[in-house]
């Protein structure tokens, strides 16, 4: 037996015990005091899992969980991040809370959520047997750095494993490139071009010149930002052929997506399948989190069959498209990050048929990023034209003062916008506002979505984020 080991696994669980009864989480400390009691002990009690692991800048929760929900209709057993606590110490808190005292694994496969930007330093430790990557998209620079480094990084990571099957991206440029020149077995996912028409603009900021020889990108079919059927007429470099792909969206709305989508008879069972499915979220981003989940499906040798069922019934992370009927009224919490994040989240709203009230929450603090001048980069002029659907924009948060700003800009009528502080007297408001069969859509940064969830939880009984 190895005393150090299992010392350091009982402090950590006893540390976890209490951090929950104490209604803190639990998620992040215990692993960090782990590693100050035995640095390489994450190295020392992953060593007999399967690891699948998902990273990206957008998705990486909602891939997840329907990762999980797959092998959950498949009968596999697993451990996950489901808090979401994807840096070192969130992730060696997952390990821990699920070995026994000797370090033993009590299931065969962690599904486990890594940060993009923690993502190098985990591979120092730990060699996932598959790895899907959702995408690359500008996020918080004074977190990240710039988006080339973040994709530096994660190839930087990738490199130091011998065994890792990659699931990339096709119609993202900077993640497909990952796959270029590999001696891994690569898996790609994405659009057919007949499969959707954007309605919106095509906006460009994040990889405009291709990323071997800097020649502008010629695109054959455009989905949102800059994914789609990207080619270089300079050096060649092109959208790789997808092996599940999405032939055709046939419905999109407010609650779920209809799609049919088809998978490479290579990494499936006899000939090629087209199946159609009912994806248990709206919009299109996360009809590319459910390609990227069907991918890891099959790569795993699961069958496909399977598929259908595990994607018209997983449930949503929190945070991600939560929804909490009360009174015959809907609340719905959307995570916001990111500009082509959120600029997918203001085309999913346009898409509701009825009048809404909605609420922006925004933070400043670390985990949010302490620059928001990206809210400039948000095409929040979309809006105006709804104007008649939304009775009240509200602002709250750190920097409520700032997002009113924007919306003023973005030519929203200013007797429209109410700022309101207080999340309690927000969440009344905001429902009282909201008639019965209509929704009331919350957009919180991360750390405002901590604090608002809090508050619903209390009100509203839902289960802990960890659970």
């Amino acid at each position: 037996m190895n005393i150090r080991l299992t010392f350091t696994i009982i402090v950590a669980k006893l540390l976890v015990f209490v951090l929950r009864i104490l209604k803190s989480g639990g998620t992040t400390l215990p692993g960090k005091i782990a590693r100050k009691l035995y640095p390489d002990i994450i190295k020392v009690i992953s060593k007999d899992y399967k690891i699948i692991m998902v990273t990206g800048t957008n998705g990486k929760t909602t891939t997840t969980k329907i990762i999980g929900e797959i092998l959950k209709v498949n009968g596999q057993e697993y451990i996950t991040n489901k808090s979401g606590a994807n840096l070192f110490g969130g992730i060696v808190t997952t390990f821990i809370d699920s070995v026994d005292l000797s370090g033993r694994a009590k299931a065969p496969i962690a599904l486990i959520e890594v940060d993009e930007a923690a993502f190098n330093v985990v591979c120092d430790y730990i060699e996932p047997d598959v790895l899907v990557v959702t995408n690359f998209f500008r996020d918080q620079l004074d977190r990240f750095g710039e988006l080339y480094s973040t994709l530096n990084s994660v190839k930087s990571g990738i490199s130091k494993s011998s065994k890792t099957k990659l699931i990339l991206n096709a119609d993202d440029s900077l993640c497909a490139s990952l796959g270029k020149d590999t001696d891994k077995e690569v898996t790609y996912y994405g659009f057919a071009n007949e499969a959707y028409k954007a309605k919106e603009k095509f906006v460009n900021t994040d990889a405009m010149f291709c990323i071997f020889c800097k020649t502008r990108y010629d695109y054959e079919n455009h989905v949102y930002g800059h994914l789609g059927n990207f080619q270089c007429s300079s050096c060649g470099y092109h959208r790789p052929q997808t092996s599940v792909t999405c032939e055709k969206v046939v419905e999109l709305n407010t609650s779920y997506s209809n799609v049919l989508f088809s998978i490479d008879s290579k990494i499936g069972e006899g000939d090629n399948k087209v199946i159609q499915a009912k994806i248990n979220l709206p919009g299109l981003y996360n009809i590319y989190n459910a390609l990227a989940a069907a991918a890891c499906g099959t790569v795993l040798e699961l069958p496909s069959e399977n598929l259908v069922n595990a994607l018209e019934n997983f449930e949503c992370g929190f945070g991600r498209m939560e929804t909490i009927t009360t009174h015959r009224k809907n609340i719905k919490v959307i995570l916001v990050k990111n500009p082509t994040g959120f600029n997918q989240v203001l085309n999913f709203l346009m898409t509701e048929d009825k009048n809404m009230q909605i609420a922006f929450l925004i933070n400043d603090k670390l985990a949010d990023g302490t620059d928001i001048s990206w809210l400039w980069d948000v095409d929040f002029e979309v809006l105006e034209e709804a104007q008649e659907l939304i009775d009240n924009f509200y602002v709250s948060g750190i920097r409520a003062e700032d997002m009113a700003v924007r919306l003023k800009y973005a030519g929203i009528f200013s007797s429209k916008i109410q700022i309101v502080k207080n999340y309690e007297e927000l969440l009344a408001k905001g429902l009282s506002n909201t008639k019965e069969g209509h929704s009331f859509y919350i957009l919180p940064t991360y750390t405002a979505m901590l604090e608002m969830r809090k508050l619903l939880k209390k009100k509203f009984g839902l289960k802990e984020f960890w659970k």
